[in-house]
């Protein structure tokens, strides 16, 4: 059967207290299985007005409604507001997360940090970042993480390297078109990558002619045909979780009347021969969509 991973990213507070459980509640109503990727610090989405200066950024704040998927207070957090510890104000939600069955893996410590410093940023630098939340998983679920989805698919060779001294079954920190195992400057890191293959909701919005009425048709297109291994989909507790439900729904509908069974990242792992898998290397690019460069599949 082919399958389809859900990839959950959470980013925020807001997301984490709020978006979390109705995508759970969703999810269980589809007989859905789904990853959540939890952000595990302090939240300081404030600190992101410094990306104001990027190219791009205002053209992608317009297109998506920033301010109405993520509200006044959570874009002060951190600067004209005190940054809410995700981990230690939801550690229930996160343990009834995945108390109702569904796996759970880091996303970051603090999204922001990882995000807008990580690509520039030397060992010591990655691995205390990521210790930080390898801690706080652990202190919130009372054993070691195994999976690892990178705050904006930003990502480093300390990262990806630190990620297979931890002994983690895979990491989903980049896009592709096919899982992968990953080399950076040709050093091979045996750890396997299942790189999100499809474009995001806040994307495609607004773009070449695409608006709340089309989208899940657009996306729907996409995975009509299914390549052989499938496809990995990135969803925002922030976006999804909340006001674009009813396009997720749309898209859950879809993708089960075109066969698709609807799985864990560690389902979709689970089907893979993880000794055959291609090496590529890994290549920070510009995706349409998106402001700046990602960690992106080469060749």
């Amino acid at each position: 059967m082919k399958q389809l991973a859900l990839k959950i990213d959470v980013d925020t507070y807001r997301g984490t207290r709020e978006g979390v459980p109705r995508l759970v509640d969703v999810l269980q109503r589809y007989h859905a299985q789904a990853t959540f990727f939890f952000s595990l610090g302090p939240d300081h989405t404030g600190r992101a007005i410094k990306r104001v200066f990027r190219p791009g950024f205002l053209g992608k704040v317009s297109r998506t409604s920033v301010v109405e998927h993520y509200g006044i207070k959570t874009l002060l957090y951190g600067t004209l507001l005190p940054a809410p510890d995700i981990g230690r104000k939801c550690a229930d939600i996160l343990r009834g997360v995945r108390d109702a069955g569904f796996e759970v893996g880091i996303h970051c410590h603090d999204h922001i940090r990882w995000q807008d410093y990580v690509v520039n940023k030397g060992e010591a630098w990655t691995q205390r970042e990521l210790q930080r939340a390898v801690d706080r998983y652990t202190e919130i679920f009372g054993d070691a993480p195994h999976a690892h989805a990178a705050a904006g698919w930003q990502m480093n060779r300390h990262g990806a390297r630190f990620l297979q001294r931890l002994g983690m079954s895979y990491g989903s920190d980049t896009r592709g078109t096919h899982p992968f195992i990953p080399t950076w400057n040709a050093e091979i890191i045996a750890c396997p990558q299942l790189p999100t293959t499809l474009p995001t909701l806040d994307e495609l919005m607004n773009r070449d002619g695409i608006t709340l009425d089309n989208i899940a048709q657009h996306v729907l297109q996409l995975t009509e045909h299914a390549p052989e291994t499938g496809h990995v989909y990135t969803l925002h507790a922030e976006l999804e979780g909340q006001k674009w439900m009813p396009i997720f729904e749309q898209l859950l509908q879809g993708w089960q009347a075109q066969g698709y069974e609807l799985v864990s990242m560690r389902q979709y792992l689970q089907g893979l021969d993880v000794g055959a898998l291609p090496r590529h290397g890994v290549q920070m690019r510009e995706v349409a969509g998106r402001v700046g460069t990602l960690a992106v599949q080469a060749g």
